[in-house]
């Protein structure tokens, strides 16, 4: 995307921590910004892999905890971009799993934060999460930025007490901060559901989601995560502000399933079972949240985004899920 002339200059020597390098999002920020020569990019990892270009200095944090010391990774830095987290997890195990979430996303977070403040940084973008906004909405009704957060699990609820201690430490400091909270973000080397539906679709599996016609979703591809966060690196009306992202296009579920088996060169099996007995059938199996997520909506209105960055995704949803499926192709175990 293109940056207006009043940016450029903030772009110079400009220092960038990155936490969470080595995931899904993370990698592919570091490895974008590092073909970009005025960027100094310091990328944190649990544990160093080799996996950045000789630009990039990286540093090893084991974990982030109460007692996590980052000054040695914040000296010099301008600017956080936190990626890092414990992620949302089907079937989480745990005995306390808010208790587990709190710890990492939101005492890890805050550790860090307070003290980018004592390191003198100037921003800090945040990657949450749209489960802040809730699990679902109707149809024509999606979320906007400036909603009543609602979150429905720990996983929600933790992002959503990280935003608000940052923006409470951005009241007292003077600390940028800028929150970003994305839908279902897929790309080359997704994982989990996605990765299992394109390998479905490109076996020929029959799925019984034919009829699912009347929902829609939001989705982010990770090309364009990645340039939205460029851009609230840098652009003087991000500060302090919350963002959603999406591709701007909206699918049914029958609809996704259509356009990523044409990026597969395939053509999806779809079998038009009615939601009714999908939604049934799961909740009778104890999976009325997998149901939901097949059958129901989760839009987001990104239209503060657009107006107030002057950003618009630039790339398609079809372009997106041809380059995902190349992934696949390329790799299909």
């Amino acid at each position: 995307m293109l940056r207006s002339f009043f940016q450029i200059p903030s772009h110079f020597f400009m220092k960038l921590l990155i936490t969470g390098a080595s995931g899904f999002v993370g990698k592919a920020l570091t490895t974008t910004l590092a073909s970009d020569s005025q960027y100094t990019l310091r990328a944190c990892v649990r544990r160093e892999s080799g996996q950045f270009p000789d630009s990039v200095e990286v540093v090893t944090v084991a974990d982030l905890t109460s007692d996590t010391d980052w000054t040695s990774a914040l000296t010099g830095v301008n600017t956080v971009v936190h990626a890092a987290a414990r992620v949302h997890v089907m079937d989480d195990t745990s005995d306390d799993p808010l208790a587990e979430f709190r710890r990492v996303n939101v005492i890890g977070t805050l550790r860090l934060a307070q003290q980018a403040v004592e390191a003198d940084v100037r921003r800090f973008v945040f990657i949450s999460s749209i489960k802040v906004n809730g699990e679902g909405t109707l149809p024509g009704r999606p979320y906007t930025a400036d909603d009543t957060p609602q979150p429905a699990d720990p996983y929600g609820i933790s992002k959503y007490e990280a935003e608000q201690g940052l923006l409470e430490l951005a009241r007292k400091s003077g600390l940028e901060v800028v929150i970003i909270r994305p839908v279902l973000v897929y790309g080359p080397g997704v994982k989990a559901n996605f990765l299992s539906m394109m390998r479905w679709l490109d076996k020929g599996i029959p799925l019984p989601l034919g009829a699912i016609k009347n929902n829609r979703r939001s989705m982010v591809a990770l090309s364009n995560l990645v340039d939205l966060i460029t851009v609230c690196i840098d652009h003087p009306a991000a500060a302090n502000q919350v963002f959603l992202v999406s591709d701007g296009e909206d699918l049914s579920t029958t609809a996704l399933l259509q356009r990523t088996a044409k990026a597969l060169q395939k053509t999806a099996r779809l079998v038009p079972v009615p939601a009714v007995f999908l939604t049934t059938a799961a909740a009778l199996l104890g999976k009325k949240n997998v149901a939901q997520r097949l059958c129901g909506s989760l839009q987001v209105d990104i239209a503060k985004t657009r107006e107030l960055l002057q950003w618009r995704p630039p790339v398609s949803i079809d372009a997106a899920l041809k380059k995902t499926a190349a992934g696949l192709l390329v790799n299909p175990k």
